[in-house]
């Protein structure tokens, strides 16, 4: 069941990723939309807890909550700004390399066991992420020194949410406390992003907010779920498989083209992907 649980979290993902992909360049703002999707899914958690009731609160779980929340605010917010300064199907399978870091942490602070296989797996990753971004003169239309940026903080919040994700689920810690926690942080933390930004309220962001804080209740109920029932090393690379939706949606939808040594980095990424869960 674990397993399906991560498969439904890495579909999920990849929807909301799509959203993303497909509103960027509009006068849509992402973080509007994204305090639109973290209210909603807020206040679904709270509808959640006062019928089903809150286990007992406590500061390490408000705080990891709410870390949790930021982390993945910014990384979307991160994300969404590299599909504006670059193609979606190399965006997408770059950043998915963040599960290097909480498979790594799985292995070294929570002692999980990782096989030789599984480290051919990341160091397939690793190799592909360097394969990927390269890009020799002018063949690929990019702002590259901003897009590759906004890739690598992307991976920083999205890796470094993996390792709180594992860490509160170690601690057995409520995941609907976790939840209610995460949202709220991340909500506050929109709000103060955008009253910087001052960008301009828009009615459809309301509408794409609610439907990706839907989608993402049950990727997060799902990921928690896989994480306290299966194993975090190999959770983690499933749900980093989201970003086949969005290279496969991106190239069909937006006729993306690809160089060929880029392909072989696209496929050999989510061959190192799919390595690091055997």
């Amino acid at each position: 069941m674990w397993i399906l649980a991560a498969v439904l979290t890495m579909f999920c993902f990849g929807i909301n990723n799509m959203i993303f992909k497909a509103t960027s360049g509009t006068a849509l703002s992402k973080v509007h939309m994204q305090f639109f999707f973290y209210l909603i899914a807020f206040f679904i958690i709270l509808g959640y807890g006062l019928i089903e009731g809150f286990a007992s609160f406590n500061t390490l779980t408000i705080v990891l909550g709410a870390f949790i929340g930021i982390l993945n605010a910014n990384g979307n917010i991160q994300m969404a700004k590299a599909f504006e300064k670059g193609p979606a199907s190399i965006t997408s399978p770059l950043i998915s390399t963040n599960t290097v870091i909480p498979v790594l942490s799985a292995a070294l602070i929570f002692q999980e066991h990782i096989t030789l296989i599984q480290w051919i797996g990341i160091l397939v990753m690793l190799a592909s992420a360097a394969v990927i971004q390269y890009v020799p003169g002018n063949i690929i239309q990019m702002d590259y020194k901003p897009w590759m940026v906004h890739v690598l903080l992307s991976i920083g919040s999205f890796g470094v949410l993996g390792v709180l994700m594992k860490t509160s689920s170690h601690l057995h810690i409520d995941s609907v406390n976790t939840l209610f926690c995460m949202y709220a942080g991340g909500a506050a933390y929109l709000i103060i992003t955008s009253m910087i930004t001052k960008e301009k309220w828009q009615r459809i962001e309301l509408g794409l907010g609610t439907i990706m804080g839907c989608i993402n209740v049950i990727a997060y109920c799902s990921y928690f779920f896989a994480l306290n029932t299966g194993v975090a090393s190999i959770v983690f690379p499933i749900v980093s498989l989201s970003c086949v939706i969005v290279v496969l949606g991106s190239c069909w939808l937006y006729k993306e083209r690809l160089k060929a040594y880029q392909v072989i980095g696209v496929v050999s990424a989510l061959v190192g992907i799919v390595i690091t869960k055997i």
